[in-house]
């Protein structure tokens, strides 16, 4: 009998571990599987609201001449997320009159992408093959 409820106590403790642990996984499976309209959005800041966030400088043209053309562009579409996640934010807090946090972030983005365009004109200028040139220009100003 001293057996049974020993056996008996331990399978059930492993079948209570093996569910609440596919129930772990199940449920973390359901955290990762996000909406792709989320990334419209700013992850919502917990607790600590006295502490401010203090965000990034914007990209010196100086910086960027140093990145290969394959970087600028990785570069100019993770800005132009960044800044379609800021003009909807800051328009879903505008209709709902509240105060958008930290609006310099918007000018940063702004001047970075224009310095990205800067850079790679002078590149498409400099290059000595006028087609290549004019196929570089062709893809800029399609940014």
């Amino acid at each position: 009998m001293f057996v049974t409820r020993l056996f008996g106590r331990t399978l059930c403790t492993a079948a209570k571990t093996e569910a609440s642990t596919s129930a772990a996984a199940a449920s973390a499976t359901v955290k990762t599987a996000r909406n792709p309209l989320e990334e419209f959005f700013e992850v919502d800041r917990s607790g600590d609201e006295e502490k401010p966030i203090v965000y990034g400088r914007g990209w010196k043209a100086s910086e960027l001449r140093l990145k290969s053309w394959d970087d600028l562009q990785k570069l100019w579409y993770v800005l132009l997320k960044e800044k379609n996640m800021l003009m909807t934010q800051r328009q879903m807090l505008e209709a709902e009159n509240l105060r958008f946090p930290n609006p310099e972030r918007i000018p940063k983005v702004r001047k970075s992408m224009c310095r990205i365009k800067h850079v790679l004109t002078e590149r498409a200028i400099a290059e000595p093959d006028p087609r290549r040139s004019a196929e570089m220009k062709r893809m800029i100003n399609a940014l």
